[in-house]
Parts: structure tokens; sequence; C-alpha cells
């Protein structure tokens, strides 16, 4: 399965947003200039994330978009399903062997897996590499 720019695109405003969550309306110009993107693709993507109810619009000189609940409650999975559609690596429904059927669902039940378990919140405060908590071995 590959996520196209739009579930990639997507995921990167809503990470904004949960970045700057209580702080007001943020324009989809500045998330664009952040990020390097087209302001005009980001409004594309934005319309989806809004009529779904991730987000909200904010008229006026200072307005732009907000997320309707906390970052904590929405996942990547509802973001990609959104831009995306259904997560599913290949159309099974068709697929006469018992045995491969059952490894496409186990596939797309991973990657569900993985993308309900992973919030806005878990994006933005994750560490990686640069974890302070890692441990530090000197030789």
């Amino acid at each position: 399965m590959k996520i196209s720019t739009k579930g990639r695109y997507g995921l990167t405003i809503m990470m904004e947003l949960a970045a700057k969550y209580g702080e007001g309306p943020q324009s989809l110009k500045s998330i664009a200039e952040r990020n390097g993107l087209s302001e005009h693709y980001l409004e594309q993507l934005v319309a989806p994330l809004r009529n779904a109810g991730l987000v909200k619009s904010v008229r006026g000189a200072y307005g732009g978009y907000v997320l309707s609940k906390d970052p904590n409650q929405i996942t990547s999975g509802d973001v990609i399903r959104i831009l995306e559609g259904p997560i599913s690596p290949v159309d099974f429904t068709e697929e006469d062997d018992p045995a491969k059927r059952d490894l496409w669902l186990r596939i797309r039940d991973a990657i569900a897996n993985v993308l309900d378990s992973t919030t806005l919140a878990d994006l933005i405060s994750y560490q990686g590499e640069n974890n302070q908590e890692s441990y530090m071995f000197y030789i």
C-alpha cells in the first residue's frame, strides 16, 4: 500500500494544527510556507477534512483552521481514510485462494492497527533517535 501526496500532505496539515492546538487559527499559507508545499493544494485537502469534522474554519483577518478535537482524539487512520479512502493493500474480495485472502486481510489489519493507534499527539511529540530518555554509553 502506498500513501499518496494527498494522505502525506493532509497528515502534515493535521500535525501542524495539532502542534498549534489552543493557540488560535492557523492559515494554510503559513503551513504551506513552513513545509515548502503549495497553498492551493492544501486548500483542496483541507475541504474533506473540514467536511468530516476534523477541522473547523475560522473566518476573518486572523482566520484559518483549527482542530475540532484534541490531538489525542484524532488518529492518523482518521486522516488517511478521509483523504485516501479505505485501507487495503489489494482487492482481496476477489481472491479465490483462502491462504492469500487471509494474508491480505492480516496485512490490512496490521496497517489499520498502526494507523488507528497513532494519534496526532503521538506524531507531534515523537522524538525518535533524539529521544531525551535514551541511554548514553561511553567506552
